[in-house]
């Protein structure tokens, strides 16, 4: 089957202007899709049992309207990530959305939907100031619900991830690092080029840079873009580390790591959930990299991490034992 494909291309402005993002509208949107379509995610299973019984099903269902169940969402719902975005952030923008955008975009939405809710849309169109405060409405109790008991995690492995793509960039480039994003992801004369299952484009990033923005909803799922001003040229990417309990708390399995291990040990199978260089876990355990190596050096003997070289640098991952033990099964 062809598939399309989205060019971002970058002028040298653009390339010292690539920064990361965090986008909790985007989380959202995408915890909303899970709760329609739970088979289709595996690895939210943990997460989507965790969630209380009673929620806000008006709530849900207007989001589900507004955002539907796959591909394209409203951009306004997701337009401005930034490293230090935080969900009160996300609602303040959504509640100041400009008439016109708001209109823009659920035109686009009605030519996405049929039957009730081409007219439920509709009618959100005809009227912006009271389907701004409705969206904003139940964008406040759907997060309330959903991703509030679990941000501190997902924010955990957010920033992880960034931490680990900005090392890289300095270590071997943000060519390689561009291309390490995803398998639909490629890098190539200064053109990051994204694989999509329907919409193709090519964008000139105009000296505004490309924001890349991690997912821990989004994981398993490829990647997403933003391409439309005014919002800057954005791609969404599954975030590393997410697996089936990512939902957990760390803290009681470092606690009881560190009873079996010691705590650096313990903070390095934790921290392993993707495969990192000796400078990398040292970074994300505070310790000195001579530390880390010796540290590395006794998991490795003991079966719980493996360490094989990739170009200059080694990189450790944990092994089926370590992925047991940092799990808790």
């Amino acid at each position: 089957m062809d598939r399309k494909v989205v060019e971002f291309h970058l002028a040298p402005g653009d390339v010292s202007a690539v920064r990361f993002g965090i986008s909790p509208g985007h989380e959202l949107v995408h915890a909303v899709r899970v709760l329609l379509r739970p088979q289709t995610v595996p690895l939210q299973w943990g997460w989507f049992r965790s969630l209380e019984e009673h929620r806000p099903q008006e709530a849900l269902r207007l989001i589900a309207v507004i955002s539907g169940i796959d591909g394209y969402m409203p951009d306004f719902l997701t337009s401005t990530p930034s490293g230090d975005m935080t969900p009160d952030d996300e609602l303040a923008r959504l509640r100041e959305v400009p008439d016109e955008l708001l209109r823009i975009d659920l035109a686009k939405m009605l030519d996405r939907s049929t039957g009730v809710r081409h007219e439920e849309i509709r009618a959100l169109r005809e009227d912006p100031p009271r389907a701004r405060a409705r969206i904003a409405a139940a964008w406040e109790e759907a997060w309330e619900a959903l991703l509030a008991p679990v941000w501190p995690q997902m924010l955990r492995l957010l920033r992880a991830d960034i931490g680990v793509r900005v090392r890289r960039i300095g270590e071997r480039g943000l060519g390689e690092m561009a291309s390490a994003l995803h398998s639909s992801v490629t890098w190539a004369d200064g053109t990051v080029s994204v694989r999509m299952r329907l919409h193709e484009e090519v964008v000139d990033c105009g000296g505004t840079g490309l924001v890349l923005v991690p997912s821990v909803m989004h994981s398993g799922r490829g990647c997403s873009v933003l391409t439309q001003r005014p919002a800057q040229p954005t791609i969404f990417y599954p975030a590393h580390g997410v697996t089936e309990t990512w939902y957990r708390d760390d803290g009681a399995a470092l606690e009881a790591l560190s009873a079996l291990l010691g705590r650096a040990r313990a903070q390095l199978i934790l921290e392993l959930q993707q495969p990192l260089t000796t400078t990398e876990c040292a970074a994300l355990a505070d310790l000195a990299i001579s530390t880390a190596s010796h540290h590395l050096h006794v998991l490795r003997e003991a079966g719980l991490v493996d360490s094989r070289r990739s170009g200059q640098s080694v990189l450790h991952a944990r092994t089926p034992l370590g992925e047991a033990l940092a799990n808790g099964r």
